[in-house]
């Protein structure tokens, strides 16, 4: 997630020239926090912060107006507060941003093939091949924003260029709702004002060793001295540094490789006793694992059980199922048959999480003759449906009555 606050918020005329400017980068305004006012449309315009209202939380998300006093996803609860008093604090629900996301994904794939996704909320598109359809790179970038916001009522904000990190700069400063064009022949007057820390891999650490060194703007990289910018940040940083700070990014977009697992984990506000709660955790975790597969249209062949105790200590176990499964129901019963096993123990629980793995598309698989998953599919299918369109808890097992639950999503190759 971004930490643009839009006080720096640069768009493009109508008339610039963007016959060059063929890779997009979209990035969704921020998503999480968004997503959440759609059902809470009397809070837009306020301070909003997304995440669980504890001294153990951290923010998940916060909207522009919370940006403003220097709160940023990450950042320890108890201090965004401090910072933002007035904040309205929200509960997260990751199955509504899978949902949404998934919908932004698809306006996507249908406007070119060319899309490589970023996480939850981002994508570069190459649109060079769809300009005798929908037009020119500025045209379809209009449309991408036009659709996100009619078919989910979310803002996007797009940044137009000839090259993936240029792009992504551009859709970083026309936050939010904004359109940026930067055509070929502009990269350099584009890029060379901005900081350095608008350069990719410069972050804290380095951009102050450069500052040290007398480097503040990207102008300064790009007629920099060789050897002092390779004493500064070694030969392979010195080059690539140098190649952004002139536009040079010869990257293409490719499709992004696929999700290796898929999972959730809570940490709870206090340690946990009670062998139930932890189960009932269990049980809505891997209820919001079996929707992030659904959706993703994949099935999960083993399932992993992550149990964090009071001292730290953490233990993963897994186990291999017979047939793969995108159902809660079976992936629920699989972790707490590996719970169990640690459950006479008696240690206080820290953390919990579910996660599958080793995933595959389902007409991959052998499906069992006497299949008996139907009447769970239904139910799991029905509930999910209540979830999209009206928030989670509108409907779910019984068992889950009262107890929601803030956590983080584990996307599989960033475990």
């Amino acid at each position: 997630m971004g930490k643009q606050d839009g006080l720096t918020r640069h768009v493009s005329a109508i008339d610039v020239d963007d016959s060059t400017a063929t890779i997009l980068h979209v990035d969704m305004d921020a998503f999480f926090a968004s997503v959440e006012l759609l059902d809470h449309p009397e809070l837009i315009g306020k301070p909003v912060i997304v995440g669980h209202n504890s001294t153990r939380s951290v923010v998940t998300a916060a909207t522009y107006e919370a940006r403003k006093y220097g709160v940023n996803s990450a950042m320890p609860m108890a201090l965004a507060l401090r910072r933002c008093p007035r904040a309205i604090v929200l509960e997260p629900h990751f199955e509504r941003y899978q949902y949404f996301s998934a919908r932004v994904f698809e306006i996507c794939d249908e406007l070119t093939p060319k899309v490589e996704r970023l996480g939850i909320d981002e994508a570069f598109l190459d649109v060079a091949g769809a300009r005798g359809i929908y037009g020119s790179p500025r045209e379809v970038a209009a449309l991408l924003r036009a659709r996100v916001l009619a078919e989910t009522g979310l803002v996007c904000s797009v940044g137009a260029a000839a090259s993936k990190y240029v792009a992504k700069v551009a859709s970083g400063l026309s936050k939010p709702d904004g359109l940026l064009v930067i055509p070929a022949d502009k990269t350099t007057g584009f890029l060379h004002p901005l900081p350095i820390s608008a350069l990719w891999g410069v972050g804290g650490k380095t951009a102050e060793i450069l500052q040290q060194r007398g480097f503040s703007t990207i102008a300064d990289i790009a007629h920099a001295d060789r050897v002092s910018l390779t004493r500064a940040v070694g030969e392979a940083s010195a080059v690539k540094l140098h190649n952004l700070a002139w536009g040079n990014d010869q990257r293409d977009v490719v499709e992004r490789p696929a999700e290796k697992s898929m999972g959730h984990e809570t940490t709870f506000e206090y340690d946990v006793l009670d062998a139930d709660e932890i189960r009932r955790e269990l049980l809505r975790l891997s209820g919001r694992v079996a929707i992030r597969l659904r959706a993703a249209g994949m099935v999960a062949r083993t399932v992993v059980l992550k149990l964090r105790f009071e001292n730290f200590s953490t233990v993963t176990r897994s186990r291999t199922l017979p047939e793969p499964t995108d159902l809660g129901r079976t992936l629920y019963e699989t972790v707490r048959g590996i719970y169990e096993e640690f459950a006479a123990e008696g240690r206080p629980v820290r953390l919990v999480g579910v996660r599958g793995e080793q995933l595959a598309e389902p007409g991959g698989t052998m499906v069992s003759l006497w299949d008996t998953t139907d009447g769970w599919r239904n139910a799991e299918e029905a509930m999910e449906a209540a979830s999209a369109r009206f928030g989670r808890g509108a409907i779910g097992p019984a068992r889950l009555l009262g107890a929601e639950r803030s956590e983080r999503p584990r996307l599989g190759q960033r475990d």
